[in-house]
């Protein structure tokens, strides 16, 4: 793989520093406050930056008065400021919150009543602030465990920020490459493994698997995010993880699930993405929409596989399964239960992919829509003789969408799909507007023949 073959996912339609001076003064001014105080670190989305001042549902409100219909943020899963979740969490700060090393009802309430979303013998859960932290705990089981240090993970991965999952995450790199105990395998895509999209796949896996042990490496995981989606969105055909899940523990390898992204209903067909495939992992990883907001993080693993991590050097975590954590954690549960968040996105997932699908038969550049539930991804092939513009047309796209008033994200190889992701409790009318307004734009760009 050469470096322009991928964009560092931080890079995807990220503000450029040059274009504050477009700004109007007020916003201007408050990125200049921005990147003096975080200096290179500063990392802001769009051409224009949001200036956030509320968010409600799957609504976010600027400073200038506008509203915008969010579909890109999975961190508020069941809803920005959710009421049910805000409440229990404010609750429980005022009654107790400190480490996890005493002991809580709500805490062993909240693992007790998670670990029931999990198939046997998916058994014990180890609490974390954020998934980074959670990939990079997993990948310290499957080292121990397995006495390999050699991992595989897809071409377009991205697992976190940690030192040692951003070995992993080869999506992060802007210069060079993952280094060589992690093996890189095409995402499952029709383009990599033709119609045999789960035999290509297993293949390579089992290729990767070779190569590591020949370099003496030796093997500890097959670690993927099960929607694929910094890859670009790949879901389809369901169950095509299998073969490649059989490869792993052949080779001795663990299998570790990546749910920061698919799960918590947002697939719409199961709590996790692993499930439409039919396996069960052996250790399972979650982050962001796990407390709507609030950080908290969690490994998931089948009885054993912390004995040897605990006896090389213990675990823990000061501030991952708090009680205000857990209190998150269980109000999270509530909503997606009460609220009925699963079927809505397995609904609303359904209504918006058939209806951009519809669009596609008449619109080539959009070249493919896919995914699952709320997760989908629209490919953009734009011929280069239709194209005149000075910026990238996937960034035009999506900050024309913007300008309209509607949210959404960037993801792929060559950073040429649309990543849509709402909050769940996106509906009917939201999937209308986000569909009638990327024709508004396309259209605009000179895209729509």
């Amino acid at each position: 793989m050469t470096t322009d073959q991928t964009r560092s996912i931080l890079s995807l339609n990220a503000f450029e520093p040059g274009d504050a001076e477009a700004l109007d003064p007020g916003l201007k001014a408050l990125v200049a406050r921005r990147q003096a105080s975080y200096g290179p670190s500063s990392l802001l989305f769009y051409r224009e930056p949001l200036n956030v001042v509320k968010a409600e549902g799957n609504r976010i409100l600027t400073a200038d008065g506008r509203s915008y219909v969010d579909f890109y943020n999975n961190v508020a899963s069941v809803g920005h400021c959710n009421p049910r979740v805000a409440d229990a969490v404010h609750a429980q700060m005022l009654t107790a919150n400190s480490h996890s090393r005493y002991l809580y009802d709500i805490c062993e309430t909240y693992s007790e009543r998670l670990l029931t979303t999990f198939p046997a013998p998916l058994a014990h859960v180890t609490f974390t602030c954020t998934g980074s932290e959670a990939n990079d705990l997993a990948l310290r089981i499957a080292r121990s465990v397995t006495g390999g240090h050699g991992v595989v993970v897809t071409r377009g991965a991205y697992h976190g920020n940690t030192a040692a999952v951003t070995e992993v995450s080869p999506s992060s790199y802007k210069r060079g490459l993952p280094p060589a105990f992690v093996k890189l395998v095409e995402p499952p895509s029709r383009e990599a493994y033709g119609d045999d999209i789960a035999g290509g796949f297993t293949a390579a896996v089992d290729g990767a698997i070779a190569e590591l042990k020949a370099e003496g490496h030796g093997f500890a995981a097959l670690l993927v995010d099960s929607i694929f989606s910094s890859d670009g969105v790949f879901a389809e055909p369901a169950g095509f993880l299998k073969g490649a899940v059989d490869a792993t523990r052949a080779g001795g390898g663990l299998v570790i699930a990546d749910e920061v992204q698919p799960g918590f209903a947002r697939t719409g067909d199961g709590m996790w993405g692993f499930l439409r495939h039919s396996v069960v992992p052996d250790i399972v990883t979650m982050g962001k929409p796990m407390g709507n907001g609030f950080p908290i993080g969690g490994v998931v693993t089948r009885p054993g596989l912390l004995v040897e991590l605990q006896e090389q050097f213990g675990y823990f975590n000061t501030f991952g399964g708090t009680p205000a954590a857990a209190a998150a954690g269980l109000a999270v549960l509530d909503a997606i239960e009460a609220d009925g968040l699963m079927e809505n996105a397995r609904v609303t997932g359904a209504y918006l992919r058939e209806r951009l699908q519809e669009m596609a038969a008449s619109l080539p550049v959009l070249s493919g829509v896919r995914g699952a539930g709320l997760y989908l991804g629209v490919s953009i092939t734009v011929p280069k003789e239709k194209w005149r513009g000075n910026t990238d047309p996937v960034s035009a796209i999506v900050n024309g969408l913007k300008d309209e008033g509607v949210l959404i994200g960037v993801a792929g190889l060559a950073a040429d799909v649309l990543k849509i992701r709402p909050p769940l409790v996106a509906g009917k009318a939201d999937a209308d507007t986000l569909a009638e307004r990327l024709e508004t734009v396309l259209a605009r760009l000179g895209l729509a023949g």
